[in-house]
């Protein structure tokens, strides 16, 4: 007895639906050594400065003629700051940083946050803002916020820069092949381990929240 052709056009659907299911992406994205690279980074490149004067945002540094650029002394600096007598070899976490750290929109991103820092602060001190658990800053409270909505937007651009900066670095360094697909997967578990370091680094009664989406103070 033939099939009838409802039967057939069934088969033949439920064929081209098998073979439409997307293929599962392994990236190996070791998230020990991307945590310590983020935290090299951010003892580095964001320690908080002079507080500007209210109101006003410090000029950006310019480079003395002669001087090397930026990325440059950066790199210099990173390399030295994680070189430990205890290690004759680079640790993958190092190599990972140099290589972020290579990124001129990734040091110009830092210095932007590092100049935003103290009013930052502010906002998460008094809650207008918290930690969110993809590494952006979410606002909690509008109007305790005010008309700081503009801090909230650099500051989470410049958080994009490093976080992508950082998983483009990590498929680089373990010699992974950067594709649409690989870069999407990294960027997903670089911005998971750049919540987890905000969380960590959180002081005592700001918001930050939990990787369930709960939201708490520390």
């Amino acid at each position: 007895m033939k099939p009838s052709p409802v039967k057939c056009l069934m088969a033949l659907l439920c064929a081209l639906l098998v073979s439409c299911v997307s293929i599962t992406v392994n990236v190996y994205f070791p998230e020990k050594d991307v945590k310590k690279a983020y935290k090299s980074l951010d003892d580095l490149l964001l320690k908080e400065g002079e507080k500007p004067a209210e109101g006003q945002t410090p000029p950006a540094e310019e480079p003395k003629e002669g001087e090397p650029k930026r990325e440059g002394r950066v790199l210099r600096s990173l390399l030295a700051f994680s070189l430990v007598p205890e290690a004759c070899a680079q640790e993958s976490s190092d190599e990972i940083a140099v290589e972020t750290a290579s990124m001129p929109e990734v040091v110009k991103a830092y210095e932007e946050m590092k100049k935003r820092l103290p009013l930052l602060n502010a906002l998460r001190d008094k809650g207008a803002v918290g930690e969110g658990n993809t590494g952006q800053v979410v606002v909690r409270d509008k109007a305790k916020l005010g008309d700081q909505q503009g801090v909230v937007d650099a500051e989470n651009a410049n958080r994009k820069a490093v976080i992508t900066g950082m998983a483009k670095a990590t498929l680089k360094v373990t010699k992974q092949k950067e594709t649409k697909e690989t870069l999407a997967v990294a960027l997903k578990k670089s911005a998971t381990v750049y919540a987890e370091n905000k969380r960590e680094d959180a002081r005592p009664g700001w918001w930050i929240q939990l990787p369930n989406g709960r939201w708490v103070q520390k």
